[in-house]
């Protein structure tokens, strides 16, 4: 077997792994402990409480034009926690992916991940990274060439960051690197569940396939193809498994993550109605909530067609040769069958479902709001 050709889910997550290393998270090497805890007090924590504490006494003209990153801030902290709390269910998710890699049998399976699954991950992956290195980039340039001793963002600091050249720039230098490693952390909260969406859905295609072909090869005899069947059965409760454990990961994460959107969203329409003081201005909020969709986005498409290859396991067993088998099979299969037909969905709170239904809602939610606030404006 070439193994350039074999499934290899484990080579999809190192990307995500490397996040949580720099982050001081995960990973085994000098000072970790304190590179976590000087990243979780002082960033992860501190970062948006400063940003908080600093939109007090202000004009709402200034409050409003900061309350979308201090919000995103908020809650990006808010899902690292979430995410940090659930890494042992993670890591059981990978390891019940790498079982499901080996039970790829043909090199029809091996082409069809390496072409499908496989290359969409790793551009999602690749986007994520390069999107975020361009906020990172552009959120310093920006702060850099501001008019005057202005700090990038509007924050509360114990002191006053004017008074010398030193301890502006010791300011302006904790909010480039603070806001650099939420950036950095928002990698590692919205690069999973697409990716993993993705995976997991190649993975119930892969079994489809496996399904369909049972009983179609007249040198395979019988009892090999029950026992197909029975590993078919095996495979499936290791996706089951995998959707349980994904259940628990995303509950509380996807429900911030709506939340966030949704609140960011309607921030950014009233910044661009009210707020925006030339077409500079007006094209930031714009990417900023073009941004707030595309985060939302491939979480909701890869949830929905993860559902839909669901939906297809019963027709890829009534798919096999079943008319020619003999009654242990049949018996097997209508076991299998009734699992297979139990829907699978996974909901963000157990409330709002992560798929495209969700997602045109907030696209609805932020056009009802657009039209109030423009007729507020008129």
């Amino acid at each position: 077997m070439d193994s350039r050709k074999e499934v290899q889910s484990e080579s999809l997550y190192k990307t995500y792994w490397l996040y949580w290393r720099l982050l001081g998270v995960e990973g085994d090497y000098p000072f970790r402990r304190l590179v976590d805890f000087t990243i979780t007090f002082f960033i992860t924590i501190l970062f948006p409480v400063h940003l908080i504490l600093g939109m007090y006494k202000k004009p709402k003209v200034q409050v409003f034009r900061s309350l979308h990153f201090t919000s995103e801030c908020l809650f990006c902290s808010y899902k690292f926690f979430c995410f940090r709390w659930k890494l042992k269910e993670i890591k059981a998710i990978e390891g019940l992916l790498q079982d499901l890699d080996n039970r790829a049998e043909s090199e029809e399976e091996r082409n069809y991940f390496d072409r499908n699954p496989s290359r969409v991950a790793r551009m999602l992956s690749k986007s994520y990274l390069v999107a975020a290195i361009s906020a990172i980039i552009t959120a310093t340039i920006a702060g850099l060439f501001s008019s005057g001793r202005n700090l990038m963002y509007l924050g509360w600091l114990p002191y006053d960051f004017q008074a010398t050249a030193l301890t502006y720039w010791l300011s302006f230098t904790y909010q480039a690197v603070g806001s650099s490693l939420l950036i950095l952390e928002n990698l590692a909260n919205d690069s999973y569940p697409p990716i993993t969406f993705c995976v997991v859905t190649g993975h119930v295609r892969l079994l489809v396939m496996r399904l369909s072909r049972i009983g179609h090869d007249i040198r395979v005899s019988r009892s090999e193809n029950t026992k197909k069947l029975i590993e078919g059965i095996q495979d499936h409760r290791k996706l089951m498994q995998i959707v349980r454990l994904l259940r628990s990961v995303l509950r509380l994460t996807q429900l911030g993550q709506f939340l966030s959107s949704g609140i960011n969203i309607s921030i950014t329409l009233i910044n661009i109605l009210f707020f925006a003081e030339n077409h500079f201005a007006m094209i930031y909020y714009a990417v900023f909530f073009a941004a707030m969709l595309i985060e939302l986005f491939p979480s909701c498409y890869y949830g929905t067609l993860m559902t839909m290859e669901f939906d297809k396991l019963p027709y890829a067993l009534f798919s096999s040769n079943w008319l020619k088998m003999d009654k242990r099979y049949n018996r097997t299969l209508i076991i299998l069958m009734q699992l297979t037909l139990v829907p699978v969905n996974i909901k963000a709170g157990g409330i709002v479902g992560i798929d495209m239904s969700a997602f045109f809602a907030t696209v609805r939610m932020a056009y009802s709001f657009y039209t109030l606030a423009l007729s507020f404006r008129l």
